[in-house]
């Protein structure tokens, strides 16, 4: 499959990103070489990685082995919980270039806003992030797991306005306050557990559609992302699977199959991981 194969997405900076990405949340480092170099070979080229995930190093290293110029490849990290004060996320920053043996990232996110942390001070992270696109270290800067409330106290007191908010969305939680405040406000909106962790795979809905188009339950929960505008990057190591979920450029779901797709939201109750409004994780 050609790379060309997956459109780009015009952010508001003037860049654009591939529209599907591969994720590498939980593969263990000894594996993400391997699973990374095998989704550049399938056609991917767009990765998407965090400090916190702890495979930075072996992602680099993927990219350098597939003979890829740096420039064909789209590679994202986030800025680990820890690391919110001013001059520990330049630190870290630096960290990740060091660790990805890379010049610059094509983007930088602030993993999550943590607003019971740092006397809620976020702003002041990202006010960071900007001098990092200001010296080209990258090249777009959004955020992850931002609320309306959180993208509105940026648009507020900073400068710069994010290029992307990567959040929870899939048919169990859409998500849809969100995703229409970044619409409204051209951020992209980058969907992260797409297919609910796998739960949504088995739903009746999801099965009795993927039986109707001839395709797996991932592509068609896949492709509901991409006609909504998602930029989506499943995960998975199994070479067949990394395969199957690039295959989602080739078929279309008409409106009442997105509509059906689209009922499946449980609001609150479906979100799988946590609230940003209240996570407060920071690793050890």
């Amino acid at each position: 499959m050609a790379a060309n194969s997956v459109p780009d997405i015009s952010l508001n900076d003037g860049n654009s990103i591939p529209q599907l990405g591969f994720g590498v949340f939980q593969i263990d480092p000894k594996e993400t070489a391997r699973a990374v170099g095998t989704a550049l070979e399938i056609g991917y080229r767009h990765i998407d990685t965090a400090q916190m995930y702890g495979n930075e190093a072996e992602v680099g290293e993927a990219v350098r082995a597939s003979g890829l110029d740096r420039g064909d490849v789209f590679v994202t990290s986030k800025l680990n919980n820890g690391f919110h004060r001013p001059d520990d996320a330049r630190k870290a920053f630096e960290r990740s270039l060091r660790e990805m043996k890379f010049d610059y990232l094509d983007l930088f996110l602030i993993h999550w806003p943590l607003p019971t942390l740092y006397d809620g001070d976020f702003v002041s992270t990202w006010k960071v992030l900007e001098e990092f696109q200001r010296d080209g270290r990258v090249r777009s800067i959004g955020v992850s797991n931002f609320q309306v409330a959180h993208l509105e106290r940026l648009a507020a007191e900073a400068d710069v306005v994010p290029a992307v908010n990567q959040i929870e969305a899939h048919p169990y939680f859409g998500n849809e306050e969100v995703r229409s405040y970044d619409r409204a406000h051209q951020i992209g909106t980058e969907a992260w557990s797409p297919i609910a962790q796998g739960k949504v795979l088995d739903d009746p809905t999801v099965v009795d559609v993927a039986e109707q188009v001839g395709r797996t339950p991932a592509q068609v929960v896949l492709r509901w992302h991409v006609q909504r505008g998602d930029i989506v990057f499943p995960k998975s190591t199994t070479p067949k699977r990394i395969e199957e979920n690039f295959g989602i450029f080739d078929f279309t779901l008409d409106d009442a199959t997105m509509d059906r797709l689209g009922s499946l939201d449980q609001g609150e109750a479906g979100r799988q991981g946590p609230n940003p409004d209240t996570f407060d994780y920071v690793p050890d």
